[in-house]
């Protein structure tokens, strides 16, 4: 991942993800998550979410303000963002995969025609913040907490 240079600012992302995200909530689409995580566990679900540097920015803003440092990989490969009670430790700060895909229990996946224009608008941001596109969740992360400056 590119560090930004310290003659161009960095572009601020928690305001673009915050609009990102109002927007998906206030889509007519029915979602009832119940927190169970079965979706967090990423080897039991079959998938992990990529994410976008602008939603790992944000991401990383969560693990910070849950008072983690780092991410420590789950040895059933479960999400490193569950807690010790097995519930999510970012869950408002939470990526958009987590917020639209996966959880048959929630609603199943969204439609890509119903999100598209929002998976535009975290890829737009991805390429003016220096992103290299959607990365695995863990390893972005990670990485951002590890290179990136903490942001209050």
């Amino acid at each position: 991942m590119p560090r930004p240079s310290s003659r161009q600012p960095v572009p601020d992302e928690r305001e673009e993800i915050r609009a990102i995200y109002a927007a998906l909530e206030a889509r007519p689409l029915p979602r009832d998550c119940q927190m169970r995580t079965r979706c967090c566990h990423f080897r039991l679900a079959g998938h992990t979410p990529m994410l976008t540097l602008g939603e790992a920015l944000y991401a990383a803003r969560g693990v910070r303000a849950s008072g983690r440092k780092n991410l420590k990989p789950h040895p059933d490969g479960a999400c490193p963002l569950l807690g010790q009670d097995g519930r999510c430790t970012i869950y408002q700060h939470r990526p958009f995969g987590c917020r639209t895909h996966f959880c048959q229990a929630a609603g199943g996946m969204y439609p890509r025609k119903h999100v598209a224009d929002l998976i535009q608008r975290l890829e737009a941001l991805d390429e003016k913040l220096g992103g290299e596109g959607g990365r695995p969740l863990a390893g972005i992360i990670e990485e951002v907490l590890s290179k990136w400056p903490k942001k209050s």
